[in-house]
């Protein structure tokens, strides 16, 4: 072949290459677009299906002001509705679920991390349908967490249609998280941002325009659904003395970073107090919701405050329309209704009560600091604006797709330096309490160590039947081994096996495939230190590809 032929052989087979690889991101793109309108309509309907239960529960016309209308209510009314709505979660969740436990966001982030970007399906039903009553009858938590997990299901029945794996799984559930963020908050650019921060755990370029892609859907189909509008409207302009007030968002941050701990510790400490109660008095597990509804409700018959999501509450504080005690007060029983919700595994997120909870503690610091020097004072209202967002950042661990969903629910652009001040301070100073969020530290008291980085759990994604070297017969010194206690079984992974080698410092581990009744034990290969080294460093570099492509 001559060399002109040579050259456009080779000239053709990249232009074949290009359009392939046009043709599968547009198709891709297409997939993320229509799973960010199947999570955003999802999100949509979630949120729509707890304003209906509400007005049927509590016979209000207006679900905004859910709580000014119970103060209304019979004292017997505001206990029974949340009680019957924690018998019914309790239901669900013994007959549906093997742990009776919600999975929320953090069962997502594991999803992405460990499970080729799966999440579980009838748990996750009965999580959602457990949090729509929960969220419906008084629950103290929030409707974000559950629309993102439903979102999650969307995307891994997807992944299944079409076999999707690795990289493109992964993705597809970024695009469903953020399609179902933008579209509960009318936030497009805060919902792509949440996907890559908090659940992928990375900001890849290859990631990026599908996601931003299904995000925005989500978004359209919320000004669809409900127009163009933020969610909280502030009555009043900000107005920040820059030099002079800085120093005081500053202990801001601080204070929120502590208050942020004390909210994840606290619901952390009550499932660990409900858990030890229940397995003390041996009580049934659909019990446990349902004491924790007659908690909140009699609760909620001296502050009412604590029912539901919280947005007429946290709208007040931002609004400066609380006085110092108000403020305090409601945060400190906020505090306590959704230790109790979660402890007491109702159903719901945590995203919701972090931005009711940071909002009052704006609004009380913003109350004393601007009584200071009133005249060298901005708003209280910028005050509340910055607690919202730093404890909320502190809670989720996520910085940057926190301050632009605040931005984008208030619509004022004009405050990002007090803003910024504030996250930063109080998601560095959170982060050395916990193990970086509230979803990070979830998975941690679960043994899930996603926390630290792939280093921290890839070992866990690589069987050991699948790096072994088979060998036909054993001979006698495998079987010493095996009596001294040095091997591993073939249904386990790499992460065991690197203790064993640390331990014993074999070379090789025999690879044992465990008996039956009826059929011993049997070697089945064996596992090399340097095999099992070369597999997670191989996992180690696909990770870094896929972070950094």
């Amino acid at each position: 072949m001559s060399a002109l032929g040579e050259f456009f052989d080779g000239l053709f087979a990249r232009l074949r290459l290009r359009l392939l690889r046009t043709f599968w991101h547009v198709g891709f793109w297409g997939l993320a677009l229509l799973i960010g309108i199947a999570s955003g309509i999802a999100a949509v309907l979630f949120g729509m299906g707890i304003s209906w239960i509400q007005t049927w529960a509590y016979g209000t016309p207006d679900v905004n002001r859910l709580h000014s209308f119970a103060e209304t209510l019979d004292w017997y009314w505001v206990v029974l509705i949340p009680t019957i709505g924690g018998v019914a979660t309790g239901l669900i969740f013994h007959y549906l679920t093997d742990d009776g436990r919600v999975r929320s966001v953090a069962d997502v982030i594991e999803g992405a991390a460990l499970h080729d970007g799966r999440v579980e399906g009838k748990e996750g039903l009965a999580s959602a349908a457990a949090s729509l009553i929960t969220l419906s009858t008084g629950g103290s938590t929030g409707r974000e967490g559950p629309a993102v997990h439903i979102a999650a299901m969307i995307s891994s029945k997807v992944c299944e249609w079409v076999n999707a794996r690795g990289i493109t799984a992964r993705d597809l559930l970024g695009c469903a998280t953020g399609a179902a963020v933008a579209a509960s908050f009318n936030a497009p650019i805060a919902g792509a941002l949440f996907a890559l921060e908090v659940i992928l755990r990375h900001f890849a370029l290859h990631a990026f325009a599908p996601i931003v892609i299904a995000s925005v859907a989500g978004a359209v189909v919320h000004q669809m659904a409900f127009g163009d509008q933020v969610e909280f409207n502030l009555p009043l302009a900000p107005d920040l003395q820059f030099y002079v007030e800085l120093p005081a968002f500053m202990g801001l941050g601080l204070v929120a970073g502590v208050v942020a701990v004390i909210l994840m510790r606290s619901i952390f400490l009550a499932d660990q107090i409900a858990s030890g109660i229940q397995d003390h008095l041996t009580l049934p597990r659909w019990l446990r919701p349902a004491v924790a509804g007659v908690l909140l409700g009699l609760i909620a018959t001296q502050f009412p405050v604590i029912i539901g999501v919280g947005y007429e509450t946290t709208y007040a504080a931002l609004s400066g329309n609380l006085i110092l005690s108000q403020a305090i007060l409601f945060c400190i029983i906020k505090v306590v209704a959704v230790s109790i919700t979660m402890g007491g595994r109702m159903g719901g997120g945590v995203f919701s009560p972090s931005l009711m909870v940071g909002a009052l503690l704006g609004v009380s610091y913003g109350i004393i600091a601007t009584s200071f020097v009133p005249s060298m004072s901005g708003s209280v209202s910028l005050y509340a604006l910055a607690g919202m967002a730093a404890v909320a950042a502190a809670v989720l661990g996520a910085p940057i797709s926190t301050t632009l969903i605040v931005f984008e629910m208030t619509g004022d652009w004009q405050t990002g330096l007090a803003v910024l001040v504030t996250v930063s301070l109080a998601t560095a100073l959170s982060s050395r309490y916990v193990d970086r969020s509230f979803f990070l530290t979830q998975l941690e008291r679960r043994n899930i160590h996603v926390a630290i980085g792939p280093q921290g759990y890839l070992l866990e994604l690589v069987r050991t039947d699948a790096t072994m070297r088979p060998i036909e017969e054993p001979t006698q010194a495998d079987w010493d081994l095996v009596e001294k206690g040095h091997y591993v079984s073939a249904a386990g992974t790499l992460n065991t096996a690197m203790t064993v080698f640390e331990r014993t410092r074999a070379v090789y581990l025999p690879v044992v495939k465990a008996g039956r009744e009826t059929a011993p034990a049997q070697i089945l290969g064996r596992l090399y230190e340097v095999d099992a080294l070369r597999a997670y460093n191989k996992a180690l570099s696909d990770a870094a590809e896929e972070e950094h492509g």
